[in-house]
């Protein structure tokens, strides 16, 4: 079955780059800068990553986001992610950055977009791999934070595909950001949302009306409202689901509990991503054999769940046509 997932062409639509620094990175760029860390090594940094709530990861997320300075770090980053999911297969990418983790500490949001935009034109040129970036409004900070945000990303809206939303969900609903999510579809940019991760099946509603979202990000508690699932069943509506994170962040308890497979048997169009993969584990081809073998998925099962990568993408529909030809071209393991 791995090498089977390993070959299946596949799209990552749920990333968060800075969720992609390692800790050997994340080192190498703190005496870079001469930032003093609470860790002198990357085994003590990844004992630190013991997260038992959404909270927990974040806290510590932020602080590693801080060595994140110049523009050839966001390059680096970008660069580091691309060469390790294209061992996975994935010939296309779909990558959040948090713009306003940057920007309130100082970083220009053109020294962001210098460093990813570089990294993913290379990334096309060098590996093969296409991408569409999303810039992700924090939900803990208001709207008028996201506004101004919004004002610094519209001489880019030819580098940025989409806009979304991440960050705790607790007491942060999607209606917070009615306007300014109105405000980005009449500038031409789709919109995203994560939402039914640790916030309640409500959310995945506001994110759906009051955002007018293309896409659900992780969305698994819709399970909770049955007609909420038959809606977006019936809607197609993509949930980019992350199932390391999902465990790590105790969502589920384990792997075993995760509720993929029922969300696939009633019809919904679920996708397997990663997350934050230098925090939980693993990147996308982990994620794929972790619930193939969790969950006894069989080969129609990976393959559809390759194919509803490529489906849910922003890709133009030829070219979609054309992965999706290939995906059904991969020939089983006897």
């Amino acid at each position: 079955m791995a090498a089977y997932i390993r070959a299946l062409p596949k799209a990552e639509l749920h990333l968060h780059i800075e969720g992609s620094l390692e800790p050997g990175m994340l080192l190498a760029l703190a005496e870079k800068h001469g930032i003093e860390l609470p860790y002198d090594s990357e085994a003590a940094l990844q004992e630190a990553y013991s997260f038992t709530q959404l909270q927990d990861f974040l806290d510590i997320y932020f602080k590693g986001a801080g060595v994140l300075l110049d523009a050839d770090d966001f390059y680096q980053l970008t660069r580091a992610y691309l060469e390790r999911v294209h061992a996975d297969g994935v010939v296309h990418c779909e990558i959040f950055f948090d713009p306003q983790t940057h920007t309130d500490r100082g970083v220009p949001f053109a020294t962001v977009m210098d460093g990813i935009s570089r990294a993913l034109k290379d990334g096309e040129r060098d590996l093969g791999i296409s991408s569409r970036l999303i810039l992700s409004f924090l939900r803990h900070l208001s709207e008028a934070d996201a506004e101004k945000t919004l004002d610094e990303a519209l001489p880019y809206r030819g580098e940025i595909a989409a806009v979304g939303l991440d960050s705790s969900e607790h007491g942060q609903p999607p209606e917070k950001f009615s306007r300014v999510f109105a405000r980005a579809r009449s500038e031409g940019f789709l919109t995203v949302a994560h939402a039914g991760e640790e916030g309640p099946p409500e959310y995945i509603r506001q994110a759906l009306d009051d955002l007018k979202v293309v896409r659900i990000d992780h969305g698994v508690r819709c399970e909770e409202d049955l007609d909420l699932c038959r809606r977006l069943a019936s809607e197609k509506i993509p949930l980019t689901v992350c199932p390391l994170s999902n465990t790590k962040l105790a969502v589920f308890d384990r792997m075993e509990s995760h509720n993929l497979k029922r969300l696939m048997d009633m019809g919904l169009v679920i996708t397997i991503n990663s997350d934050d993969p230098a925090y939980f584990g693993g990147y996308v081809g982990a994620n794929y054999r972790a619930v193939a073998e969790a969950l006894s998925l069989d080969y129609d099962d990976i393959r559809a769940l390759a194919r509803n990568s490529i489906t849910a993408s922003f890709l133009p529909e030829d070219q979609k046509k054309a992965w999706l030809e290939c995906i059904d071209a991969v020939a089983r393991p006897d």
